[in-house]
């Protein structure tokens, strides 16, 4: 029995690596079973609704097993890697106090390193660690139930947990995104044996229950052959679809599908809820940009900036946090729940970026005490951050006003949705050479059109119009960056 306590398998679970995130998707791994590893050596690198982040294992060993291939989104607390670690047994066995009546019971838990429950890092096992539900239907609730407990009852079935729990039927565990997928598929969470670590219910589980609880209805008929065909079909409802006809498959080689996750799934849902809570008002200006982009080309040889990335976006910045200091209530969000206007005293500039995994709007922290040179290297480094997809989720949160460059793309200007918890967003619009009246003649100038979109419940038209324009005055004459600074 000594030798067997000599090392024990350690379950590394899917962190929360932001704020709240309940998944998060399997990108890379960098390990196999059979590999070394030790602690603070990167394993995996998986992307969240935030960002792609790149996870360290917190303890040495040897990779046994890798429970997901890439490509899988996994629930934050769900094991993801089992790695045998020497001289680590203690810890495991100490929280398995409950089956210890038996005297073979201890020995038979120490030797089952096969990344369940007994060996999760930091949890252990609870004494009803199974957790399996009564399979009862709603006849015992509503038997017991006066007027008010059915009216619980039915609550409980829309909330996508089945029926109200009793005295002795504790609430099924399971998170979020599992519940609502419980919910679309009718499936009863109090009848779904867990799977998941510390009984937790997870995808898995619901589809299986889902595929067993589909073909109850066939069960009438005495001809077992053609309950079983039937019951074969509901698993792949939708592969088996395709193939029927012709025309499907034709349509079918016609479409691609793309799953969406990750950051663009985020930016989705963000964007809809900032559209249709925030009433947005969208105002335009189209300034002679001439003078500016000469200064451009001036700080590009200045060696205050050598090796430093200067282009027109760093003016504009430049130009919005000079706007945002004589107009500070601009730089502002609204808080619904105390039914407050919360004024920033400090620019958490954000910068939309485009990426591969979709937009996502990192911000450079205190924007507003930045030097010009300073601002220049935290732009190029968010910029490249970005671009590599190593955008954290702390670069992501806390922003308090975003620029977003369409002009880049050749678009001459757009009305930009505002990042959530923002009050304004200036969009800029592509640079070109236009007929532009100068010094009472018609001459090709830089003309650029500026929009910005503001939050009309907490910026009124006048200090929107105010912003927009002192931006519009500082790029038209750059010395106003001196002046008005």
């Amino acid at each position: 029995m000594t030798t067997m306590t000599e090392a024990s398998v350690r379950e590394f679970k899917m962190p929360d690596v932001g704020e709240g995130l309940t998944e998060a998707e399997i990108l890379k791994w960098y390990v196999q079973p059979g590999d070394t590893v030790t602690d603070g050596q990167i394993v995996c690198e998986v992307e969240t609704a935030k960002a792609a982040v790149e996870l360290p294992i917190p303890y040495d060993g040897v990779v046994r097993a890798l429970h997901f291939p890439e490509g899988t989104t996994v629930d934050v607390g769900t094991s993801i890697i089992a790695v045998e670690v020497a001289g680590a047994a203690p810890a495991a066995p100490e929280p398995q106090p409950a089956p210890a009546p038996q005297a073979p019971v201890p020995q038979a838990e120490e030797p089952q390193p096969e990344g369940r429950q007994p060996v999760l890092v930091g949890y252990g096992v609870a004494a009803t660690s199974i957790k399996r539900r009564p399979r009862k239907g709603p006849e015992v609730p509503v038997a017991q139930a006066s007027a008010p407990q059915a009216s619980t009852v039915i609550q409980a079935e829309l909330n996508g947990h089945g029926p109200a729990p009793a005295a002795d039927r504790p609430r099924p565990l399971a998170k979020p995104p599992v519940r609502k997928l419980a919910k679309d598929l009718g499936v009863d969470l109090a009848t779904v044996t867990p799977t998941g670590p510390d009984g937790i219910i997870t995808r898995d589980d619901v589809h299986a229950a889902a595929a067993t609880t589909r073909p109850a209805p066939q069960q009438a008929p005495a001809q077992a052959p053609a309950p079983a065909q039937e019951a074969a079909t509901p698993a792949a409802p939708a592969g088996a679809a395709a193939p029927v006809t012709p025309a499907a498959a034709h349509d079918a080689a016609r479409e691609t599908r793309i799953p969406v996750k990750g950051v663009r799934k985020a930016t989705a849902a963000a964007m809809v809820g900032s559209a249709f809570t925030a009433p947005h008002v969208t105002e335009f200006v189209t300034v002679d940009v001439t003078r500016t982009m000469k200064l451009v080309e001036e700080l590009k040889q200045d060696k205050e900036f050598t090796g430093l990335r200067v282009n027109p976006l760093l003016l504009i910045a430049k130009a919005l946090l000079v706007a945002v200091r004589r107009n500070p209530d601009i730089n502002a969000s609204w808080d619904e729940a105390a039914q407050e206007i919360v004024v920033k005293h400090y620019v958490n500039l954000g910068i939309a970026a485009a990426t591969p995994r979709g937009l996502i709007v990192p911000n450079i922290k205190d924007a507003h005490a930045k030097t010009l040179p300073e601002l220049a290297q935290s732009l190029g480094e968010l910029v490249s951050t970005a671009r590599e997809g190593r955008t954290s989720p702390a670069a992501m949160q806390g922003g308090t006003i975003t620029i977003t460059n369409v002009g880049v793309f050749g678009v001459d200007t757009g009305t930009p949705i505002l990042n959530p918890g923002e009050s304004a967003i200036l969009a800029v619009g592509a640079i070109k050479p236009q007929p532009w009246v100068h010094k009472g003649k018609v001459r090709p100038r830089q003309v650029t059109t500026l929009a910005l979109s503001f939050d009309h419940r907490l910026v009124d038209g006048e200090l929107g119009s105010k912003v927009l324009a002192d931006v519009a005055a500082i790029l038209e004459q750059p010395k106003r960056l001196i002046t008005w600074a």
